[in-house]
């Protein structure tokens, strides 16, 4: 596993005792304004790429209803071409690990826009849903390769106090994604039909082009640069990313120690898709956390809320097109608010009180819309309280689960696996969203829209114990630590929550 007899990494504060760790005068690492600037623009920018998610996301909740109008397409495929892009972008997430791996983790964003750019060009032009549909492909592996390098990368380049924060950005940006797109639908809805779905979709590229140009002032991945056995570069972006030259220096002699340069004759590397298909007890463990919570993301149902928040509101009693598009960007907006919450606690408060926070809360709001869809529905008091449900669902989603899920799955895997494991990952969470919009109509004509979100809630009620029981704190510690963390049972399974933590969450809520 990349670890030395006495259970350190490199200059790591953890020291291996039986089957505990005792944290040692564990010192977070000092940025000064300078580096944060730095790190901060390489993380906005690497973050690009998930605008696109979150705007197909927000866009195609409105561009359907107009898409079905000019393309005349049934309600079976209306479910494919809203569901299609999660499933097929699992595509992009899993040959993504690979192909950053082999060209890097900057040009395989550059890829993944490139790749956006072309479907998006095609669904806008598109003179009938076969066309449509060959295009949301493209775009939907132009998505996966996105979705799951930006966090990888970020990590890689983050400092360990602010990795929380900063490895958040993806999934605010997402936010603002769908945001950009409910504002688009409701800006572009007083046009006929024939046009307006298209300029919906068309505005999708303008992102992706920002991206392009993002890529000549961001840095290589310090990390990935020692698996190519560049140590100066590496050097000279840790030097950029950290105040010190000596806990660069330390930082640097932590990754080539995990990359295997520092201890060559004790790693006897197997491919790493051997390795994650017959895991190792510790690489069991991160693949239970990283891979169950991005499953747990998706299959409570917030892309669902999001996809058919016009359904969901016309259920509960809303009617007309433009009524419908304008409470559906309270969404959008409420999503944006409060992921910059989780921003701010995260790397304050932690991961696991977060979580709980979170899940939680969804719980109460899922269930809360089921019970007002199924017995208060077409009334006044039916309606706010269902536009109050599901915002109150995307609020807590955004202050944990939403940006948690990305945070974790970038900083438990160790170097030599983390991009493949990242991929594998992305490929649960899209999976995940891609069975619940394709099957979200179906499911609620045969139970009903509110009993759909009873099972959101139990679901989520079920979230909840997965936090407790799978989910470590990571909060301050290196990527290289929390993959010594990972070796003690006892360590991955302490439901434990620090004191001061929930005490500091408490009050800052």
């Amino acid at each position: 596993m990349g670890l030395q007899e006495n259970g350190q990494i490199g200059n790591s504060k953890y020291k291996r005792m039986d089957s505990d760790f005792v944290e040692e005068n564990l010192e977070p690492e000092k940025t000064n304004r300078g580096t944060q600037k730095y790190v901060l623009a390489c993380a906005i920018m690497a973050s690009l790429n998930s605008v696109l998610l979150g705007y197909d996301v927000g866009v195609m909740s409105g561009a359907i209803i107009f898409i079905k109008e000019d393309l005349q397409i049934s309600e079976v495929q209306e479910e494919v071409l809203v569901g299609i892009l999660s499933i097929i972008s699992l595509l992009g997430s899993l040959a993504g690990g690979k192909t950053s791996d082999a060209i890097g983790r900057k040009w395989t964003m550059g890829f993944a826009a490139l790749v956006f750019q072309t479907g998006a060009t095609i669904m806008a032009l598109a003179p009938s849903f076969t066309v449509l549909m060959v295009g949301r492909l493209l775009a939907g592996i132009g998505i996966g390769f996105g979705v799951m390098i930006a966090p990888v990368y970020i990590a890689e380049i983050s400092p360990s106090i602010e990795r929380g924060a900063l490895t958040s950005f993806p999934e605010i940006f997402i936010n603002l994604g769908i945001l950009l797109g409910y504002v688009s639908n409701y800006a572009f809805s007083g046009l006929s039909a024939h046009i307006n779905w298209r300029l919906m979709l068309g505005v999708g590229i303008l992102p992706s082009v920002f991206m392009i140009f993002a890529l000549i002032i961001i840095p290589e991945s310090p990390r990935w640069l020692v698996m190519q056995n560049r140590i100066e570069e590496a050097k000279s972006v840790l030097l950029k990313t950290i105040e010190s030259e000596r806990e660069a220096e330390e930082r640097l002699a932590e990754i080539q120690l995990a990359a295997g340069h520092g201890n060559a004759e004790k790693y006897e590397e197997k491919a790493v898709w051997r390795e994650l298909l017959s895991p190792s007890p510790g690489v069991k463990r991160m693949l239970i956390t990283g891979c169950g919570i991005q499953c747990f993301q998706q299959i409570t149902g917030i892309d669902a809320t999001v996809y058919y928040s016009p359904t969901i509101f016309r259920d509960a009693g809303i009617k007309g097109n433009s009524e419908l598009l304008g409470a559906t960007i309270g969404v959008g907006v409420t999503k944006t608010m409060f992921i910059l919450v989780a921003i701010f606690l995260i790397d304050r408060v932690g991961r696991k009180p977060l979580l709980y926070v979170s899940t939680i809360g969804m719980t109460t709001c899922l269930f809360g819309l089921g019970l007002t869809l199924s017995f208060m529905g077409n009334g006044p008091v039916g309606v706010k309280l269902a536009i109050l449900s599901v915002y109150g669902n995307v609020a807590f989603f955004s202050v944990g689960l939403g940006p948690i899920c990305w945070v974790l799955t970038s900083e438990i895997f160790p170097l030599r696996l983390r991009a493949q494991a990242s991929a594998l990952g992305a490929v649960g969470s899209r999976v995940s969203s891609g069975l619940i919009a394709m099957t979200f109509l179906s499911v609620s004509r045969a139970i009903t829209v509110g009993g759909t979100f009873f099972v959101f809630a139990a679901i989520s009620c079920l979230a909840v114990v997965f936090a407790y029981k799978c989910v470590p704190e990571t909060k301050g510690k290196s990527l290289e630590q929390i993959e010594t963390m990972f070796q003690s049972d006892g360590q991955w399974r302490g439901g434990e929550v620090e004191l001061g933590d929930v005490e500091n969450l408490v009050q800052k809520q």
